[in-house]
């Protein structure tokens, strides 16, 4: 799809600086952009690209005016960029509803009004899946287990027993929900197996990466709130909870029993115990190592994770070690001599 650059603004809801009648032809990052193609800057940290981009037009921030390019000032170029998308990008792949006669369904499920089951998929007995849902190749859904309306299951999910997952909720390929919690009890030298026999509940609109994978609680559940989107390569043990909208991002492993409250955001690498809890608005830096519970509206980082401002200190003051210690040597040897004299 083609269209100029004012029909782009006007959809946008945002404010053309330089040439509107642009044709527009297509989207791409910044650095890959070719002739005809509109791009993004969201951070100020990238402004030095915008001169060097080939792109036809560049949506901004509504404070960034000075660029020999076509320019929409727009208050989130990032969102206004998703939604270009819409327009202009490659068309979406549609998911025909039916059932592929590969399927392997047991007794007493429930199938939804126009779902779509993909070759290979199975659907143990008393599962239920909602309207217009859709299980791709290979998916597995375990005994009692259910799944909202609109919902997507990529290839190769495996989703247990006695899982309740929401409406409008994404898994990608590979994950595993529902899995057994790591529990065991050491019996004269020998790890005997603890049963979880709890589950796990998904709400609402929640989207989760390739290759998580959500641990069934022991008892109870474990809890993942509305809203909340869980990148690639997570671990999250039994019998976690995460708050509303918070962001999980990949490679992070989050121990048993620990609470995650709303609008946190955990960055990749970053590992926390168990039993503790982490207030809302919460920002855990890459790589940290949570010991102990963290509260709302504070950004940590390091190992032991602490204030993110203290941790950096740490970090200046370490950087000065090979300094100090030639300090110290030229010191000691001047010491020396005023002794033996």
């Amino acid at each position: 799809m083609q269209k100029r650059l004012k029909e782009i603004a006007r959809i946008v809801e945002g404010k053309v600086v330089g040439d509107d009648d642009i044709l527009i032809t297509g989207i791409s990052g910044i650095k890959e952009a070719k002739k005809g193609d509109i791009t993004f800057v969201a951070n100020p940290k990238y402004l030095s690209l915008m001169e060097k981009t080939k792109a036809s037009a560049i949506l901004v921030l509504p404070d960034v005016n000075n660029c020999s390019h076509s320019l929409i000032q727009v208050k989130n170029p990032s969102l206004a960029f998703s939604k270009i998308i819409s327009l202009i990008g490659p068309e979406p792949i549609q998911f025909a509803p039916g059932i592929h006669p590969t399927a392997i369904i047991g007794e007493n499920v429930e199938l939804g009004n126009r779902v779509c089951i993909q070759p290979y998929v199975v659907i143990e007995d008393n599962g239920k899946i909602g309207d217009y849902t859709t299980l791709c190749s290979g998916v597995y859904v375990g005994r009692y287990s259910e799944i909202g309306k609109n919902c997507l299951i990529y290839p190769h999910v495996s989703i247990r027993e006695r899982v309740a997952i929401g409406n409008r909720v994404i898994i990608h390929s590979g994950t595993v929900i529902g899995s057994d919690g790591f529990g065991f009890a050491a019996l004269r030298g020998v790890h005997q197996k603890i049963p979880q026999i709890g589950t796990v509940e998904i709400e609402d609109e929640v989207e989760i990466g390739a290759n998580v994978t959500i641990d069934r609680a022991r008892f109870d559940k474990t809890w993942i709130k509305k809203g909340v989107k869980i990148d690639n390569l997570v671990q999250i043990a039994h019998n976690v909870v995460i708050g509303e909208n918070s962001i999980i991002v990949a490679q992070v492993g989050i121990s048993g029993s620990t609470t995650i409250g709303k609008n946190v955001i955990i960055a990749g690498q970053a590992g926390l115990i168990g039993h503790i809890t982490v207030g809302e608005n919460a920002v855990i830096a890459g790589k940290s190592g949570v010991t102990k519970d963290i509260p709302a509206n504070l950004h940590v980082s390091g190992f032991p994770a602490r204030e993110k401002g203290r941790d950096m200190k740490a970090y200046a003051y370490i950087s000065k070690l090979p300094k100090l210690l030639k300090k110290i040597s030229i010191l000691e040897k001047k010491i020396k001599k005023l002794e033996e004299k």
